[in-house]
């Protein structure tokens, strides 16, 4: 990584941690992830983003960059969500959810501002070929967020060929990566509270015990 890109990280980094207590203090639930929703889209705008489109699946946002190296490339889909719980913060901290019974306590902060800030870190330069797809899905939380964006036109609207998500594992530390075999195929919901068709194993870069809305299993890798 030269100067520049690690400046320009260091930079992303500071803000998504900004971001992510934004959204932690202004939880919105399943399909009212309104201000959310807004807030996002005007990032993608303002990073100079291709193509931005809100309303998708109700209240999810997707936003397009291509890269600017030549030759061909995979379009590629990065996804995370975006809803809240509707369970009461007890933490007394300065970002505590300002809106009583609503908390983000699933992560899904965390998750909506890491992918912001991979949207803001590779438009900088796109330095790469191909096309990256935003998707940021409402209602994960047992809203079927996933099936109503794919019902709405979503893998028809846009042209991918795979998409990656993740969960944050606050129990993991820092520095292993957890992967999952098998994930989601494009017919099929990203995600709705319980579909036992998500990846149920997963390796590790350490001995770790899963837990997924699948069968869980443990691997040592």
């Amino acid at each position: 990584m030269n100067a520049v890109a690690e400046d320009t990280l260091n930079e992303v980094v500071a803000e998504a941690g900004e971001w992510r207590r934004r959204f932690h203090a202004a939880p919105e639930l399943r399909y009212e992830e309104h201000g959310t929703a807004a807030f996002i889209a005007d990032k993608l705008h303002a990073f100079g983003f291709d193509r931005v489109e809100t309303g998708i699946g109700k209240t999810g946002v997707v936003g397009v960059l291509r890269g600017r190296r030549p030759g061909p490339g995979r379009n590629i889909g990065l996804r995370a969500d975006m809803d809240a719980l509707p369970i009461h913060e007890a933490n007394d901290v300065a970002h505590k959810s300002r809106h009583a019974g609503i908390m983000h306590a699933c992560g899904h902060d965390g998750h909506s501002a890491t992918l912001l800030a991979a949207a803001r870190y590779l438009s900088a330069d796109r330095d790469f070929a191909g096309t990256a797809v935003f998707i940021f899905q409402p209602a994960e939380e047992g809203g079927a967020g996933g099936k109503a964006m794919i019902d709405d036109g979503l893998f028809t609207r846009f042209d991918v060929d795979e998409v990656y998500g993740l969960h944050n594992m606050p129990n993991l530390a820092l520095g292993p990566r957890c992967g999952c075999h098998g994930g989601h195929r494009p017919n099929r919901d990203m995600g709705n509270g319980s579909d036992p068709r998500l990846c149920s194993t997963a390796r590790c870069s350490r001995d770790v015990r899963i837990s997924s809305r699948g069968p869980a299993r443990r691997h040592r890798c």
